[in-house]
């Protein structure tokens, strides 16, 4: 029997998504307690990086299991309790002096809320507009990428007001009252999420090369935005920037990613999905060798501004694809294994980026191994669109 969504606010859903995203989306902001973290639990880069690799897994397992999750209470409710999880989490992690105790707090609890959050209001927001959902997943994953944005300033004002413990601690409430605000928004909507439609017919079947292409093309193309958020400011810095350069870093780095989430969600209803699965990682190819070659702090920022775009975009158009050629019968469920290359890529990214930079004392081969990740991703866009020409329209 068909379960029908009750909606009576598409709005208000979208709202409600992009409060949670928003909130949420300051786990990419990581990089900026790098080095304060290093210094209080005495680690090196590469084992502090773990800190964040570790929330991705958590992160990517909770999406991978929300399509059976979302269901389970009342989408206001749902909402509200990922929030206050996600407080919970990252308060033990900020109050800790240990780095297993890190690892609980930030990886396991914030990560998994933060997976829930995502995944949730991605799905909801797209049931909420049928007819626009590239606008709407757009729109939720640019405003996760704002989070990353802002929270780099939110962070840093903690941080030299009393160090790790307060910075996380303001970001615990910050939570708390978007959860707030998220369920009165869902609850004036009258907005219940939709379970899988059994007797709605897919596009094509669940082909398993079509899947195993878009998990390599997704997971590839994120890797090198991952290994660039989860190192923004040392990156900068790394290549002769000012400390408030390296935070500004951050920050724009960040915007460029909440640019391209809205730029797909927009170009992602108006134009091939198959051409843009094939320019955004291509792009970032491009800019990955000008950073490279470049010594300059400026022009590398710049540089990897347009590789956050990149990622943006990919992690935006990415479950619109998923939607397209498998309908909506399967949408979130295969997105979730297709998503699971984004948490490989959370684990091996940020660990990998901070190993070669222990190693060779800069970031040059962190960037170039991004790069040779970016060109994969474009060779399997290229294979999808070969096979979907009929469909990814």
């Amino acid at each position: 029997m068909k379960e029908q969504a009750i909606n009576s606010s598409p709005l208000l859903t979208l709202l409600a998504g992009i409060t949670v995203t928003t909130v949420l989306g300051s786990i990419h902001a990581f990089s900026v307690f790098l080095q304060p973290l290093e210094s209080q639990l005495q680690a090196g880069r590469a084992e502090i990086s773990l800190i964040y690799s570790g929330a991705l897994i958590c992160l990517t397992i909770s999406v991978l299991l929300g399509h059976r999750i979302y269901p389970m209470v009342s989408a206001p409710l749902l909402a509200l309790i990922t929030c206050v999880v996600a407080a919970i989490g990252i308060i033990i992690a900020g109050q800790s002096q240990t780095f297993w105790v890190m690892v609980l707090g930030y990886s396991v609890i914030f990560g998994s809320a933060n997976g829930v959050g995502y995944g949730f209001a991605l799905q909801i927001s797209a049931q909420a507009m049928p007819k626009k959902r590239g606008v709407a997943m757009g729109t939720v994953t640019a405003f996760y990428a704002f989070g990353a944005t802002i929270a780099p300033y939110i962070f840093n004002y903690g941080l030299t007001h009393g160090g790790v413990a307060v910075a996380m601690t303001t970001s615990g409430f910050i939570f708390l009252i978007a959860g707030l605000i998220a369920w009165a928004l869902l609850h004036r909507a009258g907005a219940c999420f939709k379970r899988e439609i059994t007797s709605e017919p897919s596009i094509i079947s669940p082909n398993v090369n079509i899947q195993l292409l878009l998990w390599l093309g997704y997971g590839s193309g994120a890797l090198a935005g991952l290994m660039v958020i989860g190192h923004a400011t040392g990156i900068v810095v790394s290549a002769g920037g000012s400390a408030a350069l390296a935070i500004g870093g951050a920050m724009v780095i960040a915007l460029g990613n909440m640019l391209g989430g809205l730029a797909a969600g927009v170009l992602s209803d108006r134009i091939r999905i198959s051409t843009l699965l094939i320019l955004q990682p291509l792009m970032s190819v491009l800019v990955l060798m000008v950073a490279v070659a470049s010594s300059n702090a400026f022009v590398l920022l710049i540089s990897l501004v347009l590789v956050g775009f990149s990622y943006g975009s990919i992690i935006a158009v990415y479950p619109v694809a998923v939607i397209k050629i498998f309908g909506e019968k399967s949408s979130s469920q295969i997105y979730g294994r297709v998503f699971t290359a984004w948490g490989l890529a959370g684990l091996a990214g940020p660990w990998l980026a901070g190993l070669l930079y222990d190693v060779t004392g800069d970031y040059t081969l962190a960037l170039l191994a991004a790069a040779a990740s970016s060109t994969l991703s474009v060779m399997a866009a290229y294979l999808i669109s070969r096979q979907m020409r009929d469909i990814l329209f």
